[in-house]
């Protein structure tokens, strides 16, 4: 009878990869405290710009990728000079545009489109400010586990393009992203390198801390704050189902990497046997990265 049962929760996990992206990401937001640190963090690059502008000035900030997570609340009310979610996930937006037209947050607006082609070129980017931002700056860019979906080479010319031509003379840049490197089977980092590199032969080499040094020898940030700091964050629910889809969403399934039947029931079994019967959780190791410009002190990470 168990043994019976233990297959049928595999054949369950592995048909939970069809959901999409955004399904799986509210299951990881509501089961672990990833939104909770992103939201204590961003509270104090917030409490930062907050002391360099009067109580009267109405804040301006543009969200890239997180379109309707948790974290919209903190926003919505932090920056009423104008808040713009950017993210190439239309049914996520469509969700946003729902809830602003029922709530009447007409300080809200939603665009739907890809990052990296409005950011890669300078021209690009100054075309999106006066298209799209309504030719004003910005005082917060928020990139909270969107550069999973852009090659790291690219990094650094986005958030200088960003920081240059987006930003404003009074700003701050907050990303967050799983960290790269980790010997500890327990974290989300090592599970996507033992998968991804067994069957795709690609391991997780975007890393906060490269980009950090990269922008410390870049003219561009000369005279910017670049800091960051290394947060624990812990996965768990009482449903396989639920679990195994976030354990898909990390594996970049099937967006990035299209496993086989036989490869999507190793990771499943992977999965049940290291994890679920043990009650063990998933723990993420992520790094958040924090750029203040024309900023007084240093700021908080």
């Amino acid at each position: 009878m168990a043994a019976e049962k233990e297959k049928d929760l595999i054949k369950l996990g592995m048909k939970v990869g069809e959901l999409k992206m955004y399904q799986e990401d509210k299951i990881w937001s509501r089961y672990s405290n990833d939104k909770v640190d992103i939201g204590e963090e961003l509270a104090k690059v917030i409490r930062t710009l907050y002391r360099n502008f009067p109580l009267s000035r109405a804040l301006r900030a543009l969200s890239i990728g997180s379109s309707d997570e948790p974290q919209f609340r903190i926003l919505e009310t932090a920056f009423r000079g104008g808040l713009y979610l950017f993210d190439v996930d239309q049914t996520a937006l469509e969700m946003v545009d729902e809830r602003v037209s029922r709530q009447a947050t007409d300080h809200v607006a939603t665009i739907c489109g890809d990052y990296e082609k409005a950011f890669m070129r300078r021209s690009e980017a100054a075309g999106f400010l006066k298209r799209r931002l309504d030719g004003e700056k910005m005082n917060l860019i928020t990139l909270h586990h969107s550069f999973y979906y852009c090659e790291e080479e690219s990094w650094l010319t986005i958030m200088r393009n960003l920081y240059r031509d987006i930003l404003a003379p009074k700003g701050a840049m907050h990303v967050v992203l799983m960290a790269a490197e980790t010997v500890k089977k327990d974290t989300t980092t090592w599970l996507y390198n033992h998968f991804a590199g067994k069957f795709f032969g690609h391991t997780n080499d975007q890393d906060l801390r490269k980009l950090k040094k990269d922008m410390a020898g870049d003219p561009a940030f000369r005279k910017a704050q670049v800091l960051l700091k290394r947060h624990r964050v812990r996965f768990m629910v009482d449903d396989f189902e639920k679990f195994m889809a976030v354990v898909w969403m990390i594996l970049l399934y099937p967006n990035v990497h299209d496993y086989t039947p036989d490869q999507k029931k190793e990771i499943t079994e992977l999965v049940y046997h290291d994890f679920w019967k043990k009650r063990k959780p998933l723990v993420q190791l992520q790094d958040h990265l924090v750029v203040y410009r024309g900023i007084k002190g240093r700021g908080a990470v």
